[in-house]
Order: structure tokens, then C-alpha cells, then sequence
């Protein structure tokens, strides 16, 4: 049930009001039954449900995810980057709420319409500019005069990143991610009408000390084609499914028939990279074992038979002697 909360001011006040008579209770019946008006702005149209949005929500939790883990790997410092909030709201509302001088990167994301922003505030931005440049990630707010190294450095970290909206989205839609503009003022960015409805995903992120947000703004020519696809009964439906028995049967003769390659490894050695680049034509390599020594025999790089090496006809061959025990662990 929604309703505004009352000061507990306003309840002394509405009490006094029935016990002097001032308000009769059976006048606020009569009120609470008849149909209320609902103001609606036209201007902040809202064009996805709540379940939508909360779908939208689970999809862009596992692109923090995969995001904290990309950038770990990359700027080897603490890195958290998490889902704060998403909301609904007009894209000329977005521009004003984000800062005046910031990076931002508009990608286009085939086969689906229009365009996704990935706005970075300046303060993470650097940090993660110093990381990658060697330094231990301090910020500093110069994004008004990026030289062209900075611009690329920058650009380059963030198309990789945004990569893996890719596989956050594999289950709603098969994209591919291209950046197509690199911008630091807003006021220069025009990815769609002001009144347009757009979804808003803020990431709260930390990188070392530093902290900040990362905006992802989707705008809803994008969604419209996938927005069935954003609703419970369609993640239900998809979590039911089973295979058919024929679809299982094709499994099993596709397993069956799969190549896999057979290895004997004859022997292991170490030399030096002075020794290998002076190998030649007729050098003895010496390896680890005895010409007299049973091989090990991998398939699909795991080993799996000990066998001694031979000859069938005029062919090269090796005789299986015996299963190499655990050989068939984790089912390989």
C-alpha cells in the first residue's frame, strides 16, 4: 500500500481534529472510496516495469562482477565495483546529473538498435590511468586537457572492459560491443532525444583509494527489441526447459565421434636459450629418461596409459602396457 509517512505532529493534529468535530471520520471513508486522480508527467514517461528493471539489475550485477575481475587483472591493485542503483528517467535528466567535464564512452552494440554510454567519473578514471602507467593509482581531475596518449590509454582500457556486456547479456541477446566515440563534455553528446527514456545503471566503484561511479546509460531503442526477453515468465520458461531424448541421443554420437589427440612423450629436457638458438641440423638432444623407459601416453593432454615404442610393418607405433591410475578423474 503506498502513502505519505506522517509526522507524529500530524497525527496529534488529525486526532484533535475528529475529537473536536472539525473533521468527521465518515467524510474520509467517503473520500478513501471515491477514485483518486494520479498525477502522471508526460515528460518522465516511464516505459519499463519493475520487473524489468530488476532484470536489467541481475544482468549488470554480473558485469560488475566480471568487471572487478578484469580490472584486477589488469591494474593489479583492490578493485570493487558493485550495482548501486537503476532507474528509469529522461535522458536530459542523465546529462545534468552527471559532472560537467567527465569520460565518456558511447558504444554502438549489433544487431540491436541505437547506442549504451559508459559515463566514468574523472576521479577513477586517472586512478586507473596511473595503475596502468606504472604509478600506484592516485587520482587527479585534468580531464579538460587530455593529450592524445591519455585519450588513448584511457579508451583502450575501457572498450576492453565493456567487452564483457557481451557475455553479461548471452542470455537476453548475442552483442558485440564496438566503441565509436571517446567525449569529455556531455554538452557535445547527443545519443538521443531529451524527453527519451533511459535506463540508468550506477556501479559503485573503488580502484586502491580512489572511489567514484561508473554510469552505464541505455537508452530504450536499444531494450525494445529484447524487452520480452526482461521478464520472469521468460527467465521461468527458460529455466524449465529440457532436452529431448533426441537431442540426447545426437549428444552422445557427437561425444562418441569427437577427435581427440593421442600423445607419447618420449622424454623432458632443460637447455639454455643460448643452446637453443645454436641447435642445428644433427645436434643430440639428451633427454630426461632411458631409451629402455616405458612412455607416457596423454590423450587430450591427460595422462592416461603407460606403453613402450615399436614398429608395425614399416610404421611407427607405440604398445599400450597398462591405465595409468586416477587417469579417469573429473570424468576426462
Amino acid at each position: 500500500m503506498s502513502g505519505e509517512v506522517l509526522s507524529q505532529n500530524e497525527i496529534d493534529a488529525l486526532l484533535s481534529a475528529l475529537s473536536t468535530g472539525e473533521m468527521n471520520a465518515d467524510e474520509l471513508k467517503k473520500e478513501e472510496s471515491e477514485k483518486k486522480v494520479k498525477v502522471y508527467d508526460f515528460k518522465r514517461a516511464l516505459r519499463f516495469s519493475k520487473d524489468q528493471i530488476r532484470s536489467l539489475t541481475r544482468i549488470h550485477e554480473n558485469f560488475a562482477r566480471l568487471l572487478t575481475t578484469f580490472f584486477s587483472a589488469q591494474l593489479r591493485t583492490y578493485i570493487q565495483i558493485s550495482v548501486a542503483s537503476a532507474d528509469q528517467i529522461p535522458y536530459e535528466e542523465f546529462i545534468r546529473s552527471i559532472p560537467k567535464m567527465t569520460i565518456l564512452n558511447v558504444f554502438e552494440v549489433p544487431p540491436l538498435d541505437g547506442r549504451i554510454l559508459m559515463e566514468v567519473n574523472p576521479n577513477i578514471a586517472y586512478a586507473m590511468m596511473d595503475r596502468v602507467l606504472g604509478g600506484k593509482g592516485i587520482s587527479m581531475n585534468k580531464v579538460e586537457n587530455l593529450t592524445e596518449i591519455e585519450t588513448k590509454i584511457m579508451s583502450n582500457l575501457f572498450e576492453r572492459g565493456f567487452e564483457h556486456l557481451q557475455e553479461a547479456w548471452s542470455t537476453v541477446a548475442d552483442i558485440d560491443p564496438i566503441l565509436t566515440d571517446f567525449e569529455v563534455n556531455p554538452q557535445f553528446l547527443q545519443m538521443v532525444s531529451p524527453n527519451e527514456t533511459v535506463v540508468v545503471i550506477s556501479l559503485n566503484t573503488q580502484i586502491g583509494e580512489a572511489s567514484g561511479m561508473i554510469n552505464i546509460c541505455i537508452p530504450h531503442v536499444v531494450l525494445e527489441p529484447i524487452i520480452p526477453k526482461l521478464s520472469v515468465h521468460y527467465w521461468m520458461q527458460a529455466s524449465k526447459k529440457e532436452r529431448l531424448p533426441q537431442e540426447v541421443e545426437t549428444l552422445e554420437i557427437r561425444v562418441k565421434d569427437a577427435e581427440l589427440p593421442v600423445v607419447a612423450t618420449l622424454g623432458e629436457t632443460s637447455i639454455s636459450i643460448q643452446d637453443f638458438l645454436q641447435l642445428d641440423v644433427g645436434d643430440v638432444v639428451e633427454l630426461n629418461q632411458s631409451i629402455e623407459s616405458a612412455l607416457t601416453i596423454s590423450v587430450g593432454e591427460v595422462p592416461k596409459f603407460i606403453g613402450q615404442p615399436g614398429k608395425v610393418g614399416k610404421k611407427l607405433a607405440i604398445q599400450i602396457l597398462e591405465t595409468l591410475k586416477g587417469g579417469d578423474e573429473d570424468g576426462k
